[in-house]
């Protein structure tokens, strides 16, 4: 669980506590809801600066903005009410849309996974020739905002989850301060990240030999920094969308899966004392990964062997 995002919820709690009681409400359940989607976000931090990375210095933020600004319309104007009014006259939904969303991100790790194994790659890459770099750009921000899209609906149905019994005010407020406040961390987090060697350029060409040093190392770190991005972004997926489909076969009656990653965490952290608390979530974080991998695998083999879904699909970037 990222501290990190997890400190930040619970300050924007905190302020909003401040504010008013009814407030305090929704801050407290943003806060438990938010670090319920936190493998999410980390998802969504890690694979969006592959869609600015490659592209002209000068274009990073100006995209990175479009992204934003298309997020925040993701969020509050379409996934946002659909979500109040899927709580308020379907809730039963609520679990197969989980599960839908659990099962893409299966997909879009499995697929990472089988691609760096060798597996035939779906879709135009980083490596493929810019023969038109406004059509390119184009094209990366909409990828962006459509793989968003399936993000942000998977973090909004994760908090809408957690906030079920409230009542309808506290959960609308709820999913507005999630939404809000996660776009701010991740896309704030991006910007850092895709700037951060030009920072360590400019740094590099100060008098002073600690800023020039700091400016080299951070230049030298980014390339390795944007490598184990894309790892982070996978596990992140694997693990999220396995938990996800293991809670929800739970939910609708399937209980064998859930019962043995469980079992599995439990009995590891019984053998392990003091580590057995870390060492049990580790276990069952890494069931649930093994199992988005064969549900995904399968997904994807359906997807790209049976039905040729992406084979032609030569103007979507794979980030």
């Amino acid at each position: 669980m990222p501290s990190g995002l997890v400190a930040l919820l619970d300050d924007v709690a905190v302020i909003a506590r401040t504010a008013a009681a009814s407030v305090d409400d929704i801050a407290v359940a943003a806060g438990r809801a938010g670090s319920k989607a936190a493998g999410v976000v980390i998802d969504d931090a890690a694979v969006t600066p592959s869609y600015v990375t490659g592209l002209s210095p000068a274009r990073e933020l100006p995209i990175i903005w479009k992204i934003t600004k298309g997020s925040l319309k993701n969020k509050l104007l379409i996934l946002l009410p659909g979500a109040l009014l899927l709580s308020e006259f379907l809730p039963s939904a609520i679990i197969w849309l989980l599960m839908l969303g659990g099962g893409f991100l299966a997909y879009e790790g499995a697929e990472k996974v089988i691609e760096k194994l060798g597996g035939k790659k779906h879709g135009a890459t980083l490596e493929d020739t810019i023969t038109d770099p406004v059509e390119f750009e184009k094209q990366r921000t909409s990828g962006a905002i459509r793989t968003d899209l399936i993000l942000s609906g998977e973090i909004m149905a994760i908090t809408l989850n957690e906030v079920a019994a409230e009542d309808f005010l506290t959960r609308a407020g709820v999913l507005a301060l999630v939404g809000f406040v996660i776009t701010v961390v991740v896309y704030g987090a991006v910007a850092l990240i895709v700037k951060m060697d030009d920072v360590g350029l400019a740094m590099t060409k100060r008098d002073s030999s600690i800023a020039q040093r700091i400016g080299h190392g951070l230049v030298a770190a980014m390339p390795g920094l944007l490598t184990a991005l894309s790892i982070i972004g996978t596990v992140a997926m694997l693990w999220v969308g396995g938990g996800i489909l293991l809670h929800g076969t739970h939910e609708l009656g399937w209980h064998l899966l859930y019962d043995i990653a469980h079992g599995a965490q439990y009995a590891v952290e019984g053998a392990l004392g003091s580590l057995g608390g870390f060492m049990g979530w580790l276990t069952y974080a890494a069931l649930s990964a093994l199992v988005a991998l064969i549900v995904g695998g399968i997904i994807a083999f359906v997807l790209h062997n049976i039905l040729r879904f992406g084979e032609e699909k030569g103007a979507e970037v794979t980030h």
